[in-house]
């Protein structure tokens, strides 16, 4: 499959889309090179930002059709949480929060001169789930919804909406014991967090991507090659660009453009996070 920048990313309409997941408050660390084991590495530059996959998603979600998304996550009742809360509501998201009496979860992502990454997080992973006070009961009203983090009742209940699509990452015996039918798992194939076999999963998803940085990526059942995009400048941070592409895949499937024209959206979002530091 061939990509092109697409001209279909400008003419996304308006949706009600929302991502359950998770959210992490960050500090991005700019590095000569990753560090070596016994090594004192010092940082060129440094700022901190409320991420995680499903905050990266709803962003890029939120751009591409010019209005807000709903965010169904869980945060904790600590400065960090709400600082993560301000700053997403600034990027243009109606957050729905699960507070918890535990403290949100950080991570580190240290990123060197020549574009590779490593992230550690800190902390447990905080999830929405289907017991929260949260809006489960208005599932049956969006146009699409991608999971990053839930139990299997909430997958359940995020069924109810048009499109639903989901990250490995979710977790696979999670997926399993839900018993649903996705339409799209999107999810890295490099990264072992994210591997999942297709052959097991039952009911299988319509589809499932499987990406590969630059090297593009395959799409199952038919085993379908597509090829990366090439960014509009140079690459400078990856973070942040899987979720951007699954963000965007997203969004274009529950607009009901066809599975080309999605990846081609996704695959330009991906490529073009890779220009800036940080995922936004």
């Amino acid at each position: 499959m061939k990509i092109n920048a697409p001209k279909e990313i400008f003419r996304l309409p308006k949706l009600k889309l929302a991502v359950i997941g998770h959210v992490e408050w960050v500090t991005f660390l700019k590095v000569d090179q990753l560090p070596l084991a016994g090594e004192i590495s010092h940082a060129r530059d440094c700022f901190e930002e409320a991420a995680g996959g499903a905050a990266v998603a709803a962003v890029q979600m939120a751009r591409l059709i010019n209005g807000p998304v709903d965010l169904i996550t869980s945060l904790g009742k600590d400065n960090y949480g709400e600082k993560c809360y301000e700053r997403l509501t600034k990027l243009g998201l109606n957050l729905k929060v699960a507070w918890r009496e535990k403290p949100t979860r950080k991570g580190i992502s240290l990123i060197s001169k020549d574009g590779e990454r490593a992230i550690t997080v800190i902390g447990e992973r905080l999830q929405p789930l289907a017991s929260d006070n949260l809006p489960w009961s208005d599932m049956k009203n969006y146009d699409g919804i991608f999971i990053t983090a839930t139990d299997k009742e909430g997958i359940r209940l995020a069924r109810k909406a048009k499109f639903l699509s989901a990250t490995p990452r979710t977790g696979e015996q999670t997926i399993k014991m839900s018993k649903v039918s996705i339409n799209a798992l999107i999810g890295s194939g490099l990264d072992p967090g994210e591997k999942i076999n297709f052959e097991e999963l039952e009911p299988k998803p319509d589809i499932y991507i499987s990406t590969k940085g630059k090297s593009g990526g395959t799409i199952f059942p038919k085993n379908i090659k597509y090829k990366s995009i090439k960014p509009s400048s140079k690459e400078i941070d990856t973070y942040g660009c899987g979720d951007c592409f699954a963000g965007a895949v997203t969004t274009a499937l529950s607009a009901k453009l066809n599975l080309e024209q999605a990846i081609n959206i996704g695959a330009y979002c991906g490529a073009e996070c890779s220009t800036h530091y940080g995922p936004y």
